[in-house]
């Protein structure tokens, strides 16, 4: 693993809230309005190295994860009864966007808000990927999420994020039945991962169990494994 130092920064002239790793082109510039930026908080990342692939999977055979038992075989969604959406907070691939709004979709989500440097449905390639999508789940754009999901967390909205962390729990723990209350997923960044900001007012954090080398999924598909898990 190679360790590179993460920031949270949030601009002092249009308020965006973002994540900057070393090495970023604008430096402490906001990649917005290119305004100054004051540090909210800094840490550690660690960035997954390439391994021997002959390695990996001695290391693999060495410790094997616990078999995730058969599938389920109901197939049937439950449609928009119940309040469910999405948060992309700093997401910045168009392409994993759309696709995220075209799951949204399929699964009957209410909302998707999309936040930070998270481009939205204007761009060419969120609604090239999206197929239209964007015409049936609705979508809001905010500049910090932590103010967003504060105020979600107080009008009664539970708050979940796929993150892997000390608190995380495996997304099997989530085919519960969803909550009274509606339910906001988070996703974070392809790098930096969730704003630890909107860890701390989380009420669960899931993780994905991974059988490979890898580990993580790319950002669109960890969303649908998640919304298909949380609506079984």
């Amino acid at each position: 693993m190679m360790a590179k130092t993460l920031q949270i920064r949030l601009c002092t002239s249009c308020g965006l809230r973002y994540p900057l790793t070393e090495g970023h082109a604008f430096g402490t510039r906001c990649p917005i309005c290119m305004g100054d930026s004051r540090l909210i908080l800094s840490r550690e990342l660690i960035v997954e190295a390439t391994h021997n692939r002959a390695d990996s999977l001695d290391h693999a055979k060495a410790d094997k994860r616990k078999e995730l038992g058969k599938p389920n075989e109901k197939q049937n969604l439950p449609g928009r009864s119940k309040q469910f959406a999405v948060l992309l907070d700093n997401i910045r691939s168009a392409w994993n966007v759309g696709s995220i709004l075209r799951s949204a979709d399929g699964f009957a989500l209410t909302h998707a808000y999309l936040c930070g440097i998270t481009p939205t449905p204007d761009h060419e390639a969120v609604a090239k990927t999206s197929l239209g999508a964007e015409e049936s789940v609705t979508w809001s754009y905010h500049k910090d999420a932590v103010k967003l999901v504060n105020r979600l967390k107080k009008e009664g909205w539970q708050i979940w994020a796929m993150e892997e962390e000390a608190r995380a729990q495996s997304i099997e723990a989530a085919s519960n039945p969803i909550p009274s209350q509606p339910v906001v997923l988070i996703l974070g960044n392809e790098v930096s991962g969730v704003d630890p900001g909107l860890l701390e007012v989380c009420d669960e954090i899931f993780y994905i169990p991974m059988r490979g080398e890898k580990k993580s999924f790319n950002v669109a598909m960890a969303f649908s494994v998640a919304a298909y898990q949380i609506q079984k």
